[in-house]
């Protein structure tokens, strides 16, 4: 007995998996949940927009923080952003002795 393949392309899928969608909307029983599908874009929703951001923001804020404070010893850093931060400036404020200055 001779077994005959599929044609190629259609390998393992249900004819149901490579149709077009139904151009109607599904059946709504009146006498079932009534629910509101919100809109979203490939499964993200407005909330899950806003708790992303959030997030991304936070990380974020803490990269920018530690990347300041990463390269804080850097005299270009040091001498036009930390010098001038209220509270922790005067850290930053390197003052070479007499004897240690080569000229």
């Amino acid at each position: 007995m001779r077994v005959q393949s599929p044609p190629s392309g259609v390998m393992g899928k249900t004819p149901a998996a490579i149709s077009m969608r139904s151009p109607y909307k599904a059946y709504r029983s009146p006498f079932g949940p009534q629910y509101k599908v919100p809109f979203n874009y490939h499964g993200l929703t407005s909330k899950g927009l806003m708790r992303y951001g959030t997030l991304a923001g936070g990380f974020g804020g803490v990269a920018g923080i530690f990347a300041l404070f990463f390269f804080a010893e850097v005299p270009k850093v040091r001498d036009d952003i930390m010098k001038k931060v209220p509270v922790i400036g005067s850290f930053f404020i390197k003052e070479i002795a007499p004897e240690d200055n080569p000229f």
